[in-house]
């Protein structure tokens, strides 16, 4: 646990542009019990990949409506027929942004009434409808400001492109040929111990995945979806039990086994100083907040680190989730008084720092030695 198994299968999904969806597989229940059936991990597959095939035709299309939408501003600004020589001049003028502050007459589309299920629908409600239908979409012209205008004629525009697309299509054959599944928590639908009675969630869902992972066609809302070449991936920390406790059809569904190693007081380290969003960097934002600086010596880092390593070492192992712990007890004596100190206060975390509040800490790791 805490070793980056759902981290990888995230980066997979963003490097290869595939959909990508990650689910708990403890939030399913056999077929006939109340709860949601596997089949729906490849319902909300489709959706994602639905979501991501607008953004890509929205993305590629982008310079194009950029492109109409200038000129829609430039006919209500200055009409169809006028001077090239106008145009051109207006033209740059709207690049500059010296138009950004006029004032545009824009048409806006008015959003349908939601009613609630059993509600009666109102008069005025019902003629409006009836009006739609028979002149269309129904708009309200409003005045607003030139940039404002501007980003609701592109998302009118890419709306229209949209709705040209067969979107369903193109992210049905994206599932299909390049999905991927992230199947957390597996070792969770192993049943321990001898209790032989109903279990929702354990070895009847690991029964129901099997024909998914083999490869069968879901039926959606959007059409059927083959999950013949949808590539699944499983993972769990098995502390409490073995991946060979699973059904043995299971694990033959899966033939690629790969043990993750647990992180070492290195890897720990480049785990609190790497990322953009670190630990370090957060709590200074944080304590920043309060008109606080604070600020982590190199040899602070390191006994962070060294902590954090020790204390999964002697105690249970919660892998890189521990550098919170020992962030959050290092610093919650000065979290809880930084309202009341000088602004600019500067306070320096180095290794004494540490040292001095996570005694206790090491304290409890240092008993659990001896306890049989």
């Amino acid at each position: 646990t805490g070793c980056g198994k759902t981290e990888i299968a995230r980066r997979i999904a963003k490097l290869s542009q595939a959909p990508f969806i990650k689910v708990e597989a403890t939030k399913f229940t056999e077929v006939g019990f109340h709860g949601r059936d596997v089949d729906q991990i490849i319902r909300d597959l489709l959706d994602v990949s639905i979501q991501m095939t607008k953004k890509r035709v929205r993305e590629q299309r982008k310079e194009q409506v950029e492109q109409i939408v200038e000129e829609r501003i430039l006919d209500i600004l200055l009409g169809s027929e006028v001077d090239p020589n106008a145009r051109v001049t207006f033209r740059n003028m709207l690049h500059n942004g010296a138009l950004d502050s006029r004032m545009l007459d824009v048409e806006v589309p008015v959003p349908t009434p939601t009613l609630a299920h059993g509600e009666p629908i109102p008069q005025t409600v019902l003629k409006d409808m009836v009006q739609n239908v028979k002149t269309g979409r129904r708009v309200d012209k409003r005045k607003l400001i030139l940039t404002e205008a501007r980003a609701l004629m592109e998302e009118q525009e890419l709306e229209k492109i949209v709705e040209s697309y067969d979107i369903t299509k193109e992210a049905i054959a994206s599932v299909e040929t390049a999905g991927i599944v992230f199947l957390d928590e597996i070792d969770k639908l192993i049943s321990t111990g001898d209790y032989r009675g109903a279990d929702a969630s354990s070895e009847g869902v690991q029964r129901d995945l099997l024909p998914l992972i083999e490869g069968c066609v879901t039926t959606t809302k959007h059409g059927n979806v083959s999950s013949e070449h949808i590539l699944f991936i499983c993972s769990g920390a098995f502390h409490s039990a073995k991946p060979s406790d699973m059904l043995a059809e299971l694990q033959g569904r899966l033939p690629i086994r790969v043990n993750l190693q647990g992180l070492t007081e290195e890897d720990l380290y480049r785990i609190l100083t790497e990322p953009v969003h670190n630990l370090v960097v957060q709590q200074r934002a944080l304590l920043g907040t309060e008109g606080v600086v604070i600020e982590f010596t190199e040899c602070g880092k390191r006994e962070i680190a060294r902590v954090a390593h020790e204390v999964n070492t002697t105690q249970e192992n919660i892998g890189a989730r521990r550098l919170s712990t020992v962030m959050e007890r290092v610093v919650e004596e000065v979290s809880f008084e930084a309202s009341e100190m000088e602004p600019n206060s500067v306070i320096e975390v180095d290794a004494e720092f540490v040292r001095g509040r996570v005694s206790a800490l090491m304290r409890s790791s240092d008993l659990s030695r001896y306890v049989l």
